[in-house]
């Protein structure tokens, strides 16, 4: 049960309604966490922002999906787990790697590249940063501006599903993927 009343449209203040309305018309994101941030309308937009500049970033889309897939089973939360499971399969992620995330096993990732987003996302999940050995070895395989995006995601997703976990904002019934006890 979500821990926060959930604010129709109708019953919105004007900024409120301002930055719903303008998410809804460009990325289509309101809910979940949003529910929350509606509150705090320019924090709503803001994480609106972020979210976006992250998307069109470096990182591919599957890249960005293993690791919000790896920030979501760290901080267990429901609603993010759910958007990005399904996200993911809709990209082609396979469900042995969602499968294995969600069972907290490293997945089997074929490329080089999703591997280390993995193991820089889990480490830094783990042990609040980097040891030098990951650091130059993320850098080495992403380069600076990618290792710096990932960062970033990992940062701004964990903001998402600390919010989500929090206000135990929870995915609908019919979730095909529930997140692992």
């Amino acid at each position: 049960m979500t821990r926060i009343a959930i604010i129709d449209r109708a019953d919105m203040n004007a900024e409120q309604a301002r930055v719903y309305d303008t998410a809804k018309q460009t990325s289509g994101i309101v809910g979940g966490p949003y529910h929350a941030y509606i509150r705090l309308p320019k924090l709503f937009e803001a994480s609106q922002n972020i979210r976006a500049t992250l998307a069109s970033g470096p990182l591919s889309r599957r890249e960005q999906q293993i690791v919000n897939l790896a920030v979501a089973r760290h901080w267990n939360a429901r609603y993010p787990w759910y958007a990005q499971a399904r996200n993911s399969l809709s990209i082609g992620i396979e469900q042995p790697i969602i499968d294995a995330i969600n069972a907290r096993k490293t997945p089997n990732l074929a490329d080089a590249r999703e591997r280390t987003c993995f193991a820089v996302a889990s480490e830094i999940l783990a042990n609040k940063g980097l040891r030098e050995a990951s650091y130059a070895a993320a850098e080495k395989t992403l380069g600076l501006e990618h290792l710096v995006a990932l960062v970033a995601t990992v940062g701004s997703f964990s903001m998402t599903c600390l919010t989500a976990a929090t206000f135990e904002i929870d995915p609908p019934a019919d979730n095909p993927i529930p997140l692992a006890q």
